[in-house]
């Protein structure tokens, strides 16, 4: 085995990272938006408020098969994102050398983004496995002339909106490949191709219904806001400049840099010298353009969130390997070796603390306090004020419901459609727990840190912070508040 890996130093290469992640796995703790999108699987639903259910399903499938547990969790993240490796090999085959392939495999498992998916779960994770998935069988479907492919690709594009909403970028991808390629603009006067594109809707069918059900409350949510703050056009290069760190971050300097090239230099071909590629590159560009364009040329207006990008990246790598240099592929892993020996420090030791609750550390010990809390305090619910994370996570550890925000009124995400009725508290006391994120020093508040809390509770009382150590160290602090008499209609 180890002759075998002498002889072939890029299978080395890549086991050696997908095996670091692996045994980083056990050292992870529960991130709040494992606990959230756990909380789906509980909950099962045609879809859910901010999101589609597949990373609720998926989540669900490996609890019932492996037990509730925090590994699992990161297991099943683990799984997918290799799948998604596997996927991006196959597709990756059908347009490079063997030799280019070796590169791009390189560069993808070599990214921060392969890690954060790894790890941590949210919807990007099974879209990024249904997008490569799509992409390779369309190439099937288009390029091989396989009919039956145009079936798979459908259930594969559906499955991918059914992830994330990005997912819809395929079918426009699809749509503006046979719209400007010559060769293949036929496409549009086949069955099979829009037999593909009513199939991807069909699967869809969930997350429509579910919106119907619900007034489309997911669709109204995901839109209406960020369409108001993208028309209101104020330039903010904060927002540029953060994006640009963020997608180095992902990605890598040299990798995202060589994608600012590649983009550049296709777009300024096409508006100078009104020229297309070759039908296969042209084909890549459709899943690329689109997503990585449309979405980078909105971050001088708009905050565009790390992971919007992320399904440009699986044709952009692919893009990029034609041309980048075996050179600049040996610094991007170097880089990248070192990036992920510090990350691995951070999360064994914890070296700087995080003032957010976007953290693995803390819920656990959390949890065991708040339950020897209600020991003192008998019959008492609990219910926290930070749309999801401290709710979802005590949900994950603890036996009993943990409410959210929805029980002083306010919007919830997805706790706001599980069936609760609040009413049925009315008179009861609560402990109302809120993080104090920038943790100077143990002192008690001194006062209600949420003011909406006293008038749905007839008084309460300041109880002790809780404070959470992590290898002898205080990380964490969270202000706890004994809330008596609740009334659900104040």
């Amino acid at each position: 085995m180890l002759n075998y890996l002498k002889t072939h130093p890029i299978i080395a290469i890549i086991i050696g990272f997908q095996l670091f992640r692996f045994i980083l796995l056990p050292f992870m703790g529960l991130m709040p938006q494992d606990a959230y999108y756990h909380f789906y699987g509980e909950h099962l639903s045609w879809s859910y408020f901010d999101h589609p259910g597949m990373i609720g399903y998926i989540l669900r499938l490996f609890t019932v098969i492996f037990g509730k547990s925090v590994f699992v969790i990161k297991f099943a993240d683990f799984v997918i994102t290799s799948l998604t490796l596997f996927s991006f090999y196959k597709l990756g085959a059908c347009f490079l050398s063997k030799q280019k392939l070796g590169n791009a495999i390189l560069l993808i498992i070599s990214t921060l983004f392969i890690s954060i998916l790894s790890f941590n779960s949210t919807p990007d994770v099974p879209l990024l496995l249904f997008w490569t998935l799509s992409i390779l069988l369309l190439y099937k479907a288009i390029f091989e002339n396989k009919k039956w492919y145009w079936v798979y690709a459908g259930l594969a594009m559906g499955l991918a909106f059914n992830s994330k909403y990005t997912g819809l970028l395929l079918q426009i991808g699809l749509i503006a490949f046979a719209i400007f390629s010559k060769e293949y603009r036929k496409l549009l006067r086949s069955p099979w191709f829009w037999i593909s594109i009513c199939i991807s809707v069909v699967v869809t069918f969930p997350v429509w219904w579910w919106n119907y059900q619900h007034d489309f409350a997911s669709f109204l949510f995901q839109s209406s806001n960020r369409t108001s703050s993208i028309s209101k056009f104020k330039i903010s290069p904060q927002y540029f400049f953060g994006a640009i760190a963020h997608q180095s971050i992902l990605l890598l300097p040299i990798l995202f840099g060589s994608f600012l090239v590649v983009t550049f230099k296709f777009v300024k071909r096409f508006i100078l010298k009104l020229k297309l590629p070759q039908s296969k590159t042209l084909f890549l560009l459709a899943f690329f353009i689109p997503t990585f364009l449309g979405f980078f040329s909105l971050t001088p207006i708009y905050w565009v969130k790390l992971n919007w990008l992320m399904p440009s990246y699986i044709t952009g790598i692919i893009l990029v390997s034609i041309f980048m240099s075996k050179k600049l592929v040996k610094y991007q892993l170097i880089f990248s070796a070192v990036l992920h020996i510090l990350i691995a420090t951070q999360v064994v030791f914890y070296l700087v603390p995080i003032k957010s609750d976007d953290t693995w550390v803390g819920w656990k010990e959390l949890a065991k306090q708040i339950e020897a809390l209600q020991d003192k305090h008998p019959n008492t619910f609990v219910f926290s004020n930070d749309n999801y994370k401290t709710s979802a996570a005590l949900n994950f550890f603890m036996n009993e419901k943990v409410y959210a925000q929805n029980i002083i009124g306010l919007p919830a995400l997805h706790f706001d459609y599980i069936g609760d009725n609040l009413n049925v508290l009315n008179g009861a006391s609560a402990i109302f727990i809120d993080s104090d994120k920038r943790f100077k020093n143990e002192d008690k508040l001194g006062k209600m840190s949420c003011p909406e809390v006293t008038s749905y509770f007839e008084k309460y009382t300041e109880l002790e912070p809780i404070i959470i150590s992590y290898n002898g160290k205080k990380v964490r602090k969270f202000w706890v508040y004994l809330c008596e008499n609740y009334n659900a209609n104040p």
